[in-house]
């Protein structure tokens, strides 16, 4: 077994990031701006989705590297790229923006948005098993319910409270 062959670099480290970098970011734009989010769920086909996605997009990726330090110089850029935006999404909105999905609102003063459903392809009965879950039997006694970013549904009832505000001059409650 020739250990230093695995090690061995026969494609550009330049060839491999480019490659890397033009996949990731072509993957993250399909990710974000094709695909649908659905509430709460990550069913069989979203995972077939991801592994077809993966095996389709490596050969175009690798070239034809087969070393080990090939393979770790294409996943240091998929890695430093993950990074990075999670950076810039931290530090700038525009960035935010770009690779998070704003809340879609689904039901606004105990109505249903179906406009809203539609376009991220979720039924009436999606949003109910959603709300059961949530504690909710009835929508009529929703305020607002919103379909996150990451697929969460977050649902503000009418018998919510809102939180109590802290003045900065006080100290924590019962200080």
């Amino acid at each position: 077994m020739d250990v230093s062959g695995l090690f061995a670099i026969h494609v550009s480290p330049l060839e491999l990031m480019l490659r890397g970098t033009l996949m990731y970011w072509f993957l993250l734009l399909i990710f974000r701006f094709v695909l649908r989010r659905d509430p709460g769920s990550f069913g069989v086909a979203d995972i077939l989705m991801v592994v077809v996605i993966a095996d389709a997009s490596q050969n175009a990726m690798s070239g034809s590297y087969d070393t080990v330090g090939e393979g770790w110089i294409l996943v240091a850029t998929l890695v430093f790229w993950n990074y990075a935006l999670d950076w810039a999404s931290y530090r700038w909105p525009l960035a935010h923006k770009l690779t998070e999905p704003p809340p879609l609102q689904l039901i606004k003063a105990g109505r249903v948005l179906g406009r809203n459903l539609r376009k991220e392809f979720l039924t009436r009965e999606d949003l109910e098993a959603q709300l059961r879950q949530a504690g909710v039997e009835d929508v009529a006694a929703v305020r607002a319910a919103y379909l996150e970013g990451d697929g969460k549904l977050s649902v503000l009832r009418y018998d919510d409270k809102p939180p109590a505000r802290q003045d900065k001059d006080e100290g924590p409650p019962g200080a």
